[in-house]
């Protein structure tokens, strides 16, 4: 079955997401899992020293402007889930404005780290982060959760929890609670501006 824009968005309404096995592979592979990974966006949680880093390095937010470099950043390594298809059908969606990608810039106006993921109402579906430098990755997840919770978003699904993720107060919830989430966050209306605007944000409750 070929990835469309469409499929995805069903599939992911519908708690379920793509993986290929390599990056070379042909083959797409569905899953729902019995535990799901989430981040709350209350509970998010990062060290001192990461924000000293965001504060005094230099560093640069910006979100949807370098979209196609962050999804090929994420796939450019040895372990990746992110084929050819896959990158292709998120280029797609984010042309339509459904996937967004949050990107961080060394001073030196050097590409830093980046996450990206998809948008359904007050849903995120956070695909994907990657770093260039130390805790580019962090930095860039942290700016996403400050935007989302500015621009009133509900769910953060990261699909599985690393131990990475756990470190940032990510959690595992049943498959039940997070269909009930899902659904709550859907039928949420957020100011996709705040979220996804050229402004980087400052949520003192994130960057403390």
């Amino acid at each position: 079955m070929r990835l469309t824009p469409d499929l995805i968005v069903k599939a992911y309404a519908g708690g379920v997401f793509p993986m290929a096995e390599t990056a070379q592979s042909d083959q797409i592979h569905w899953f729902e899992p019995r535990h799901r990974g989430v981040m709350p966006l209350d509970g998010f949680h990062v060290a001192r020293s990461l924000v000293r880093t965001r504060r005094r390095g230099g560093y640069r937010f910006s979100c949807d402007q370098a979209f196609s470099t962050v999804i090929a950043a994420c796939a450019d390594r040895e372990d990746t889930w992110i084929n050819a298809e896959i990158a292709a059908v998120f280029k797609a969606l984010h042309v339509l404005g459904l996937a967004h990608s949050v990107e961080v810039w060394s001073p030196d106006g050097a590409f830093a780290g980046g996450v990206y993921g998809l948008a359904l109402g007050g849903a995120f579906f956070a695909e994907s982060m990657v770093s260039r430098v130390t805790d580019g990755s962090k930095m860039a997840l942290a700016e996403l959760v400050a935007r989302l919770k500015a621009g009133g978003f509900r769910l953060m699904d990261t699909q599985y929890v690393t131990p990475h993720l756990a470190s940032l107060g990510g959690v595992e919830i049943s498959r039940a609670a997070y269909r009930q989430q899902l659904a709550a966050a859907l039928a949420v209306v957020p100011d996709t501006t705040r979220a996804f605007g050229p402004a980087p944000q400052d949520d003192g409750a994130v960057w403390r």
